[in-house]
């Protein structure tokens, strides 16, 4: 029974041994099961990362594409842009260079022209001169000739010649005096009302009205050099918004601490100037704020206008005018004629055409409003073409005012036929108001020239030894040989002299003309 229990236990050992040796390979079986399992799904896990990742990859890549083509187009339209407006550019100053070339080729050829005039001019001057010498050196041959012949068949010696001579030229002009002392009483008889007019309107000379001497300058004052590259701007933007803006060119150059605005339009030129002064004192200068300034200045500018206009017909103490009109006339305020301010210049009309007419018996309401309309022209002469006073009389017709102050206004310079004595009464105070002393004044350039032409004039003739312009070119002094020059010739001169300085120069006033001829006797006592 031994045996049986040894081979039971050896048999429940076995089956131990062999049931852990089954859960071992079971286990190990699991395990490499469980292990391939995790490797597939780590590989199927990756590769569908891995197209993810390429699919992403291709979208990254197609999107950067496109924006890189968005962003080249992009680029290549501003480059597009700017080269076009490089090209305008490059065509304006082009343009502007042709322009400069034209004038500088007009001048060339005109100073060529005024060369050969002269030089024609010398050419003749010297024949005239040659040609006088002769005939004069043939009238004193005459002259000799016929005393001699005179002596013969008179019989009488030089003395008593002359005796008799003499007597009869005084008979003779005891007899004209008469004669022309008559003439002169029945002409004063026949124009005692047209010469009192006269001597009315010479008195009325004697007004003593204000003159503003307001000089408007295109010059703006900079605190600093500096500020010039902030009014340019970047590749000049804002010098070229601020041209767009106002009308007027903006000339930079090497004068230091100021620019100069350019342009025919005072309006426009003193709105330029006040915007730029105003950018400056503000110191943000960019096309926005251009636009703006020049907007406001502008608003400003034309209530600013219309006032003037107003104000000055209130001066004048006419009735009101038509808005259009005022405000025309209010622009006179900016327009200068040798430095006397044009608004101004109308107003003293306007005050001494009431004065004339009322001396002269007509409707003083009318010539003063002539008289303050006459140079309303001049606010649009530089829009319109023609003279101003034929602009200033279509403008003034338009607003309805009467005929007799249309016509004061269009014959004042005689560009139209005289219906009343409007016409004749603005010309004569205008030339009162504007060459009274004091009224007007040159430039320094202008009063040089002036004054070297009126001596250049004075030499010019034959037989003078020297010329000197005084008085601030009022009075040319000339000094004459003597020897080569009577007095009467000197007289004929003086004459000869002021009639040439009227035909050749442009002066306010008049110039007198004085020739001295000095005769000096000298003997030795011995």
């Amino acid at each position: 029974m031994s045996w049986l229990v040894n081979i039971s236990s050896d048999a429940g050992l076995f089956e131990g041994v062999f049931i852990l040796l089954l859960g071992v390979m079971l286990g190990y079986l699991l395990r490499n099961w469980k292990h391939r399992t995790r490797q597939a799904a780590i590989s199927l896990k990756s590769t569908t990362i891995i197209e993810d990742a390429r699919k992403e990859a291709e979208t990254v890549i197609r999107e950067g594409r496109l924006s890189a083509n968005e962003e080249f187009l992009k680029l290549r339209e501003e480059a597009e842009k700017q080269f076009l407006n490089q090209r305008k550019e490059v065509a304006a100053t082009e343009k502007r260079l042709i322009e400069r070339e034209s004038l500088v080729n007009q001048q060339l050829e005109s100073l060529v022209q005024q060369e050969k005039e002269l030089r024609e001019k010398g050419s003749e001057h010297e024949k005239n001169v040659q040609a006088a010498e002769k005939l004069r050196n043939e009238l004193v041959l005459l002259h000799l000739k016929r005393k001699e012949e005179l002596q013969r068949i008179s019989r009488l010696n030089e003395t008593e010649a002359r005796v008799t001579y003499l007597k009869m030229i005084e008979q003779e002009s005891a007899t004209d005096a008469c004669r022309l002392a008559h003439r002169i009483v029945e002409d004063a008889k026949l124009r005692a009302e047209e010469k009192a007019k006269r001597i009315i309107a010479v008195a009325i000379q004697r007004y003593a009205g204000e003159h503003a001497f307001e000089t408007s300058t295109a010059t703006v004052a900079l605190p600093n050099d500096e500020i010039k590259g902030r009014i340019i701007g970047r590749e000049g933007r804002n010098i070229r918004a601020f041209e767009a803006a106002t009308g007027i060119t903006v000339l930079i150059d090497d004068t230091p601490n100021a620019v100069v605005l350019s342009g025919f339009d005072p309006v426009r030129r003193e709105i330029a100037r006040e915007a730029m002064h105003r950018l400056i004192l503000d110191g943000r200068i960019h096309p926005t704020r251009i636009e703006e300034v020049v907007k406001k200045v502008s608003e400003e500018m034309d209530e600013t206008v219309l006032r003037n206009g107003e104000e000055a017909v209130i001066k004048v103490g006419v009735p009101p005018v038509h808005p259009e009109v005022a405000k025309l006339l209010g622009r006179l305020r900016f327009r200068h004629s040798f430095s006397q301010n044009i608004l101004s210049h109308s107003i003293e009309v306007a005050n001494l055409m009431g004065l004339m007419a009322v001396e002269l018996g007509i409707d003083s309401l009318s010539a003063k409003r002539a008289g303050l309309l006459h140079d309303i022209g001049k606010a649009i002469d530089h829009e319109v073409e023609g003279p101003h006073a034929i602009i200033g009389a279509d403008f003034v017709k338009r607003y309805g005012e009467s005929d007799e102050v249309v016509n004061g206004v269009a014959g004042h310079h005689d560009e139209v036929p005289a219906t009343c004595l409007l016409p004749i009464l603005v010309s004569a105070a205008d030339a009162i108001s504007a060459s009274r002393p004091g009224a007007r004044s040159e430039t320094m350039m202008t009063y040089i020239r002036r004054v070297e032409e009126l001596e250049e004039i004075g030499m010019s003739f034959p037989g003078v030894e020297k010329c000197f312009a005084v008085h601030a070119g009022r009075e040319l002094r000339v000094i004459v040989q003597p020897e080569q020059m009577t007095d009467d010739e000197a007289f004929l001169l003086a004459r000869s002299i002021a009639r040439k300085v009227e035909d050749k120069l442009q002066y306010p006033g008049q110039i007198r003309v004085t020739v001295s001829r000095e005769t000096r006797c000298v003997e030795f006592a011995k």
